[in-house]
């Protein structure tokens, strides 16, 4: 697969297109990877959308997200059981063969994250079986420790693996996210680890700009912008056998409030000169 044939466009970096306007600017670029979410597929109909992606001849990489696994409140825990099988039904509609999952914060009061992750442990042993039998593999992804708190308990590659090699690694692997695990100097060692494991179910990139917004979330900058050493990190995978299709996985407003059709353009060419 060529490097230009890698790339992927998450349907969140230029979340200002609509589904079909993404589907038809994927064509005129010769974008052939797309990376849906939940949220915009259901707003269009789950098989619509299943069905201008397949027509469009895009692979869908992955849909985003499933997660949110750490309540300790029964019924809160039961809805997203419910709701993570609903989103393993979604991706196997969408013929992706990728669920991402973001493990969960902590529950309000609660300070105890190794419990919290333990949940995550819980709910995977129900879910994994019945992914496994859809086709689909959960990919944990791991956040960066400041978002540890509210959205994911999950801070770092080693302990999203900790919690996949419970189970069979063509059921649950790891999203590895550039944004998120650049920092750790323990990565490439668990990047190395999860190579090794065929655990490596999905590649993201999203470059680190400094000062952060306020709010954190939106801060993801363009490829090439910040301070990771993305070409590394694609090395990287790469030697550690995975040759699939990378990512590129923006939450910025300022990206957001310009033109979709320019961004991912733009997008694309970076990927190009900096990937």
């Amino acid at each position: 697969m060529t490097a230009h044939a890698r790339f992927s466009i998450n349907q969140q970096t230029v979340k200002q297109l609509p589904l079909p306007e993404l589907v038809g600017v994927c064509a005129d670029l010769g974008v052939r990877n797309v990376g849906l979410w939940r949220e915009p597929v259901r707003a269009y109909g789950l098989e619509a959308s299943a069905a201008l992606v397949r027509d469009a001849g895009l692979t869908v990489t992955t849909l985003c997200r499933g997660g949110f696994l750490t309540a300790s409140e029964p019924g809160a825990r039961k809805a997203a059981l419910a709701d993570n099988r609903r989103a393993i039904d979604e991706a196997a509609a969408l013929g992706t063969r990728v669920l991402v999952l973001v493990s969960g914060g902590l529950p309000d009061g609660e300070r105890d994250l190794r419990a919290a992750r333990e949940r995550v442990a819980d709910a995977l042993a129900e879910l994994a079986p019945y992914a496994g039998r859809s086709g689909i593999r959960l990919a944990i992804e791991p956040l960066h420790p400041m978002f540890a708190s509210d959205r994911c308990v999950v801070s770092t590659l080693a302990q999203a693996l900790d919690l996949a090699e419970r189970f069979p690694a063509e059921q649950v692997g790891v999203c590895v996210d550039t944004y998120h695990v650049w920092w750790d100097d323990q990565a490439p060692a668990a990047l190395d680890r999860a190579g090794a494991g065929g655990r490596i179910a999905t590649f993201q990139l999203a470059d680190w700009i400094t000062p952060l917004p306020a709010g954190v979330l939106n801060g993801r900058g363009q490829l090439g912008d910040g301070a990771i050493d993305l070409a590394w990190w694609r090395e990287r995978a790469d030697a550690n056998g995975y040759d699939g299709p990378i990512e590129v996985e923006l939450f910025n407003d300022e990206l957001w409030a310009g033109d979709g059709r320019k961004l991912l353009a733009t997008t694309a060419e970076r990927f190009a000169r900096y990937v």
